[in-house]
């Protein structure tokens, strides 16, 4: 099956090998490459998540449903980060385009990105009915989150979003950072203590990131507290 990403679409289910959507007559082949195949989600606040295949290799697209400036200076630069990046723990970036479905004079920005397989902490940790889990585990754990902040901090860049959600535990029980939306640069503004955006989720984020003044640093503090959750 392959899908049509148009938001006005009446049927976005199309055949595999069709170029444009019979419903709405949308092209179907995302710049010239990706085919929608699943929907992954539907429900975020600013962008929906599907699966793409493209050279026969799944990869996941996020897709902006909210034009507001802010909200796509914050997707591009998700985008301008991903491609930064080079960690088996973060995913690859495979590239940022625009799309204008038929008849629509309303882009969607849609940013490709390599898939992540594997179960965030939030679900796992309700899988196994919130039990803590082993020390010698979190030890590991921390050490392969902390090489991965390493990575982002060294660009110069902050998550800004740590918490168990966030964090894929993958089948070869290493772990993956994602969502790379609230992702923040480090700025001679920023480090005089100037006020950023203020992103953050409440009982992570520590309090100069609620007033909007998150640093590098505020990254470990939504690290440890995720750690908190994981351990207690």
């Amino acid at each position: 099956m392959s899908l049509c990403i148009n938001p006005s679409c009446p049927k976005p289910q199309n055949p595999d090998h069709n170029l444009f959507c019979q419903a709405c007559g949308s092209e179907l082949l995302l710049a010239g490459r990706y085919r929608v195949i699943n929907v992954l989600s539907d429900k975020g606040g600013f962008s929906n998540t599907y699966e793409v295949i493209h050279n026969d290799i799944i990869k996941v697209l996020k897709v902006l449903t909210n034009n507001n400036p802010k909200a796509v200076e914050l997707f591009q630069h998700e985008a301008q980060v991903l491609s930064q990046l080079n960690h088996p723990g973060i995913p690859k970036g495979d590239g940022h385009f625009i799309y204008f479905p038929r008849n629509s004079q309303t882009p969607l920005h849609c940013l490709v990105m390599e898939k992540i397989e594997g179960m965030d902490l939030e679900e796992y940790q309700k899988q196994r009915k919130n039990r803590p889990i082993d020390q010698q585990l979190a030890i590991e754990w921390l050490k392969q989150l902390a090489e991965i902040l390493h990575e982002v901090h060294t660009h110069q860049f902050f998550h800004r979003d740590i918490k168990p959600s966030n964090i894929i535990f993958r089948s070869n029980s290493q772990l993956a950072l994602i969502d790379f939306g609230a992702v923040r640069q480090v700025t001679e503004t920023l480090i005089a203590g100037g006020q950023n955006t203020s992103i953050y989720t409440p009982g992570y984020a520590p309090p100069e990131q609620e007033k909007g003044y998150a640093v590098q640093q505020s990254d470990f503090f939504a690290l440890g507290r995720t750690f908190v959750y994981l351990l207690t």
